[in-house]
């Protein structure tokens, strides 16, 4: 991520990272530092949003910078996240610059010193312009959100009303500018700490379903169809 500080790798430590298409490089997108972990490959990039829904907006409202979690999708070229339509940081987003964010924990690298323990993630920074999603748009985007995360759901649920259509926003932003950072693999430490008689590694991380619990007032006889069986965040 740009402007993050790294001190547990050197600069050239060597990265996994592919390349491919890339993101527009500007100066806020930039990396200052440790940019052997960072990429502006679009494919990197659309993995990570991919792969994790929870995201983070950072806008300004008044002067003053705001950050709120939400969900996000992908959708091509494509950002998406929606609200309540009377949500604050929805209105102060519209057609307005914002910094939208997205991490993942795969481990805890435990090192030799605690100078050097660090994390293994995946994150990607984007920046850009929120735009507003017309009103005609709204249902088919909401329907690929469900279904992006359990496919086939959208087809199985009651359509919105349009009540509940005009009471959410829905915003979008293009992937273009931005960058993503990796880190990946064992602990970087001094070269003369190698000999200290201390255990280093990896705690592994991931994210997983633990179970289903059902509504105490669904219909008697129901059973969760396949798609909330076989659920499996990709993590």
């Amino acid at each position: 991520m740009p402007d993050r500080p790294e001190t547990d790798a050197p600069e050239d430590a060597p990265q996994d990272v592919p390349r491919g298409a890339q993101l527009s490089r500007t100066d806020r997108s930039r990396l200052r530092r440790s940019h052997a972990r960072g990429s502006f490959d679009r494919d990197v990039v659309n993995a990570i949003l991919d792969a994790q829904p929870m995201c983070s907006v950072g806008y300004v409202i008044d002067g003053r910078p705001y950050v709120t979690p939400t969900l996000q999708w992908r959708e091509g070229d494509r950002v998406y996240w929606h609200g309540s339509s009377a949500s604050r940081a929805l209105r102060a987003s519209r057609e307005a610059e914002v910094c939208l964010t997205v991490a993942i924990l795969d481990g805890y690298v435990m090192a030799r010193s605690g100078f050097h323990h660090s994390v293994n993630s995946r994150s990607v920074m984007l920046f850009g312009r929120a735009q507003l999603v017309p009103d005609a748009e709204k249902e088919p985007r909401l329907c690929a959100f469900v279904d992006r995360l359990w496919p086939g759901r959208a087809a199985m649920l009651r359509p919105n009303t349009e009540t509940e259509r005009k009471a959410t926003t829905l915003l979008s932003m293009p992937i273009a500018e931005g960058s993503a950072k990796v880190r990946s693999g064992p602990p970087v430490d001094e070269p003369e700490d190698y000999a200290l008689p201390l255990w280093a590694g990896v705690i592994e991380v991931q994210t997983r379903a633990t179970g289903l619990t059902p509504d105490p007032r669904n219909a008697p006889g129901l059973t969760p169809p396949d798609h909330l069986r076989h659920f499996r965040p990709v993590g």
